[in-house]
């Protein structure tokens, strides 16, 4: 069996980033983009679907690791029965290419190293032509496959089968640099880069971002870490942010329940904006709404509810033959069939996440309160559309709750635009048709007999999704409707400790199997807990939320407690800012 998910941390310079194990394997890495495809894909197979290993010849080493104080700058460190050495990884921030650089560092006595690269473009389907091409700069291996051509330097890398090995050793003083940098095949090979000044330039670039968060509280560290990993999700030229950097890592292992997150969720981004703004980061909210205005221009009856990162609307979902899966979970699967769902929540999402940016200072520009004007104008064209709901539901559209309560945030967040503001808009209409969705909420989904909101109109299930109606203001945490609801949740959704999304026994996705509990939904218990007077509750569960986390601070979507180990894509931004907000509320109560 390969690298459990939790063995994995992640370095990136906001545009793409790598996935490295403890055992010094990068098993991911696609370029130069994140929703790009692969170099590296052990992750979803074996090491020759594409590996680049950088570790310690003796078996036994010892291994520990962190990021270089509040970088995305991984160090790892090896102990040896002959020495000690460290591995500083990163990706350079704004270095007008794309590059990976593995310094290693001796510490003590020597250590010897062993470097197996196997490099598979297109997801593994192409094995590249590869040739020496070193110079005076040192040994050097060029390799070309279609329009992707990488270049690997620092070691002499020798042939073994349609891999390339290469030998080292380090002692105290001792500095050796690899690097691969990727280019276009068609245009010509990239200067290498100097790697002192690179390092420094990228250590001090996030330093300065995280230098700037505001914060406050408990858990501190790990938010930090969380807001330093969110921002790695977003991409420093578009503005979009993806929601995860994987694709296909298993809801249930050996299932089929495997989704390709590499896309820009409206909801997903939303949510990650807010939490970004609330700590401090007005601009990144501004260059979201960019990002924005530029994906849903045009006829705002065609939006989806996700695009690709430079607002890309063609996400097509296919499968990949070539790979595996991640241990045998197939199959593997490259775009997004839930892009022409209909998520009748997806537009109050944007709506809050745009109202919590106006209420922290962002100035509206006339095109984008146009377009939000429009986007309300969508909102009441679909109000009684049933909808695939917040988990992408692939069995029949629903009347789902949470959905109808977005639609009432939307209306909400509009009336208050024009009335705290001073925005042009129709209030008045805006109001009644508010109103209305709240009427309905509270007759029809409202279970009779216990009193708690239900998954759907017609339901007696309860959805953890329901755990965000206090969050966008439909009712108060302590509102008996959602205290009868936590009742249920707690009895129903809570697997060892943590939080379901739903009951997947009751068919309702359209989806065959099971699937491990969410940690963005027990987050958003944590959340509930605090705001509702159960202090106590909310740290303990906290804790048991925050002990799921890897030794790096990152957070999957998913955790089985039975095994102990993360499930689902990796590093997740949704269990991530849902980690913020709940540590904010944690910290108001």
């Amino acid at each position: 069996m390969g690298a459990l998910i939790e063995d994995y941390a992640m370095i990136g310079d906001c545009r793409t980033a790598a996935l490295i194990s403890r055992d010094g394997a990068i098993d991911w890495l696609c370029v130069p983009r994140y929703d790009s495809s692969s170099i590296f894909a052990a992750l979803l197979g074996t090491a020759d679907h594409g590996r680049w290993r950088l570790a310690p010849r003796d078996p036994d080493a010892q291994v520990t690791r962190r990021y270089d104080e509040d970088t995305l700058i991984l160090v790892t460190r090896w102990e040896t029965s002959t020495g000690t050495a460290e591995v500083h990884e990163f990706m350079p921030i704004d270095a007008g290419s794309v590059d990976l650089v593995r310094r290693v560092v001796g510490v003590s006595g020597h250590v010897d190293f062993e470097t197996d690269l196997r490099m598979r473009f297109d997801y593994a389907k192409s094995i590249p032509w590869v040739m020496q091409v070193g110079d005076d700069t040192g040994p050097a291996l060029r390799a070309i496959a279609g329009p992707d051509a990488c270049v690997v330097r620092g070691v002499a890398l020798h042939a073994d089968g349609n891999a390339h090995r290469g030998f080292f050793t380090v002692e105290p003083d001792v500095t050796v640099d690899l690097t691969l940098s990727w280019y276009h095949s068609h245009r010509a090979e990239p200067p290498p880069p100097v790697v002192d000044d690179v390092l420094a330039h990228t250590h001090e670039w996030w330093r300065t971002w995280a230098g700037r968060i505001d914060h406050t509280g408990p858990h501190h560290e790990l938010v930090i870490r969380s807001l330093i990993t969110l921002r790695a999700l977003s991409n420093l030229d578009t503005g979009g942010i993806v929601a995860a950097a994987t694709t296909s890592l298993p809801e249930q292992f050996g299932g089929a329940r495997n989704w390709d997150y590499r896309y820009v969720w409206l909801r997903d981004a939303s949510l990650t904006l807010e939490a970004l703004v609330t700590h401090g980061f007005l601009n990144v909210a501004e260059h979201w709404r960019m990002w924005l205005m530029r994906a849903i221009a045009g006829d705002t009856e065609d939006i989806q509810i996700m695009y690709g990162i430079a607002g890309e609307r063609d996400l097509i979902e296919r499968e990949v033959p070539q790979l595996p899966g991640y241990e045998n979970s197939a199959p593997v699967r490259v775009g997004n069939g839930a892009v022409d769902q209909y998520q009748g929540d997806v537009i109050g999402e944007v709506m809050v996440g745009l109202d919590d940016a106006r209420e922290a200072g962002l100035a509206e520009t006339p095109l984008s309160w146009s377009l939000q004007k429009a986007l309300l104008e969508q909102v009441e064209a679909n109000l009684e559309r049933l909808d695939n709901g917040i988990w992408e539901m692939r069995g029949e559209p629903r009347m789902f709750t949470q959905s109808r309560a977005m639609k009432w945030a939307a209306f909400d967040r509009g009336v208050r635009a024009v009335q705290r503001h001073g925005l042009d808009g129709s209030p008045e209409h805006w109001g009644e048709l508010r109103d209305r969705i709240r009427a309905e909420i509270d007759s029809e989904c409202v279970d009779p007999q216990s009193g708690c909101f239900v998954q759907y109109a017609g339901s007696d299930e309860v959805d953890a999704s329901l755990l965000l109606l206090p969050q966008v203001g439909f009712c108060a945490a302590d509102d008996p409707r959602m205290l009868a609801t936590v009742d249920r949740i707690e009895q129903t959704l809570v697997r060892g400790g943590l939080v379901l999304r739903y009951r997947t026994s009751t068919g309702v996705d359209g989806l065959a199997g099971d699937e491990h509990p969410f940690l963005a939904c027990t987050f958003w218990l944590v959340t509930q807990y605090a705001r509702s007077g159960r202090r106590d509750d909310a740290e303990a569960l906290m804790a048991t939320a925050v002990a799921t986390a890897n030794d790096v601070g990152l957070f999957s979507e998913e955790y089985n407690v039975d095994e102990r180990r993360q499930a689902g894509n990796t590093p997740q931004a949704l269990s991530h800012l849902a980690f913020v907000r709940a540590a904010d509320a944690l910290a108001e109560s």
